[in-house]
């Protein structure tokens, strides 16, 4: 009988930690029609198990490696859509607003925000951070013929974000954090 009050005491606990995280993690729309659309596309979705396989696979010898497996071991779940169009406004700017309202909710910080009316260009770069911790990235850059949805849900720093694009494998043209650096 006692394994099963500390087992349910323990998820009591964690609970907490759970809503949490989530509450970083972005409801995106479904884009996957706008593939046949898009001349390039990017369609990432990570959850926790891949990101712990990830992390059993990197070499921990050295100092690199051992720092991308530990900020891996922070991670929860990354989602990142990307898409390039040969025509102005070929996706739905009613759903990148949707997304971009869901960061203006509390435990939303604002880092960044740019934006160029005269040539329909948008960036928002946010944490979300709960009791002084920073428990998801969120970055939402959209212009006429392309838009990209970056969600990190988990203990992340700023500079983990290139790290991660980079470890990824994600194409230098996507207009990510990186590219805006």
């Amino acid at each position: 009988m006692k394994p099963r009050i500390a087992t349910l005491a323990l998820s009591c606990l964690l609970l907490p930690l759970v809503g949490a995280c989530q509450s970083a993690k972005l409801r995106l729309p479904d884009f996957q029609p706008l593939a046949d659309k898009a001349t390039d596309s990017v369609n990432i979705s990570v959850s926790p198990w891949l990101l712990h396989t990830m992390a059993t696979l990197i070499d921990d010898k050295d100092a690199d490696g051992a720092a991308t497996r530990e900020m891996f071991s922070r991670i929860h779940s990354i989602e990142i859509r990307s898409y390039e169009f040969a025509t102005d406004f070929a996706y739905s700017r009613a759903d990148i607003d949707a997304v971009r309202r869901q960061v203006t909710g509390s435990g939303w910080t604002q880092l960044m925000q740019v934006r160029d009316r005269k040539k329909s260009e948008d960036v928002d770069i946010c944490m979300s951070i709960e009791n002084n911790q920073v428990t998801g990235f969120a970055l939402i850059a959209s212009e006429p013929r392309q838009f990209t949805i970056i969600n990190i849900v988990g203990s992340i720093r700023m500079e983990d974000v290139p790290k991660i694009e980079n470890y990824l494998h994600i194409p230098k043209g996507t207009a990510g954090l990186g590219a805006l650096l």
